[in-house]
C-alpha cells in the first residue's frame, strides 16, 4: 500500500454519509448507530484519504450474516483483525478508500477511544496540527512501509489518546 498524506479535503463528509447511507440500507435494525473518524473527520487535518467508518451495532456475531453484502458493496471481510470483539472492513485494496470498524454496543471502551480521540482533536488545532505534520513527515519517510508509518505514529497516538479520554470525561 502506497502511503499518502493529503491535505484536508471537505469532500470527505459527503463521501462518508453516502457510504453510511448504504451500510443503513443493509443493516437496517442491526445498526445501533455508525460515525465518521480517523483524520477525514477532522476538519483541517492532514490525513490518507481513507474514510474511517465507526459501526455500532447490536449483535457483533450477527454481523457476520452480511458478509457478502458488505463484499458486494466493495469491502473485504477481515474479521477481528487483531482487535478481539471488533469486525474490520477494508475498500480499495492497496488504494483504499474506506475502512469500518464495528463493534457491539456494549464494547465501551474501544467505541470511546475512537470518538473521544477524533472529538479532541477537533477542539484542539495545535495537537491536530502535530499530528498532521507527523504524518507527512511519515509518508515521505516510509511511503511505502505500512508497519513503519504506524510505528512511528504509535506514541503520539498513545500519548494524545490518554488525553483525550482524559478530557472526554472532564466535559461531560
Amino acid at each position: 500500500m502506497n502511503i499518502i498524506v493529503i491535505e484536508y479535503d471537505p469532500n470527505w463528509k459527503s463521501e462518508y454519509l453516502k457510504e453510511e447511507q448504504a451500510i443503513k440500507e443493509i443493516l437496517q435494525d442491526e445498526l445501533v448507530n455508525s460515525f465518521h473518524i480517523g483524520s477525514t473527520s477532522v476538519p483541517h487535518l492532514k490525513a490518507k484519504p481513507i474514510i474511517d467508518i465507526l459501526l455500532v451495532v447490536n449483535d457483533i456475531g450477527g454481523l457476520d450474516a452480511f458478509s457478502a453484502q458488505f463484499e458486494n458493496l466493495g469491502y473485504e471481510v477481515m474479521g477481528e483483525l487483531g482487535i478481539k470483539g471488533r469486525r474490520y472492513f477494508r475498500k480499495g485494496g492497496d488504494d483504499r478508500t474506506h475502512q469500518i470498524h464495528a463493534f457491539q454496543y456494549d464494547h465501551i471502551q474501544e467505541i470511546e477511544r475512537h470518538l473521544s480521540f477524533r472529538d479532541y482533536l477537533r477542539q484542539n488545532p495545535k495537537i491536530c496540527k502535530e499530528y498532521g505534520d507527523l504524518k507527512s513527515k511519515l509518508a515521505d519517510k516510509h511511503p511505502t512501509d505500512v508497519e513503519s508509518y504506524g510505528d512511528g505514529k504509535d506514541d503520539f497516538v498513545k500519548k494524545v489518546e490518554k488525553e483525550a479520554l482524559q478530557w472526554h470525561w472532564k466535559i461531560r
